[in-house]
């Protein structure tokens, strides 16, 4: 990294940096391949969409990390634990408002 010399503004530094870089010029390349494959994807019939939809749906799924029958045991008691937890909690804290608003009244 340059050092930087405390008189220079951001704003000079980064034109200065600016020069030093050369700029790549853009690629029209990548331009004309997503309008091709926009034209492609206007060609096509509602049962390739559907087909191409459901053929991706079955790669993902693919790729999913399905739990073990331990691990879906492990994480089903923590849910039903804070669940109840919480449940008992606010049916506290319910109590409590409750039984101050009668004593307010």
């Amino acid at each position: 990294m340059a050092q930087v010399e405390k008189s220079k503004t951001f704003k000079e530094l980064k034109t200065k940096e600016e020069k030093k870089m050369p700029v790549s010029p853009r690629k029209p390349v990548e331009k004309k391949k997503k309008e091709s494959q926009k034209k492609r994807e206007e060609k096509k019939s509602l049962k390739d969409k559907l087909f191409s939809f459901f053929h991706g749906v079955k790669t993902e799924a693919k790729r999913v990390h399905w739990p073990t029958k331990k691990e879906l045991l492990k994480y089903s008691v923590t849910s039903i634990a804070f669940i109840l937890f919480f449940a008992v909690f606010f049916y506290v804290i319910d109590v409590v408002f409750a039984l101050v608003h009668s004593l307010i009244k």
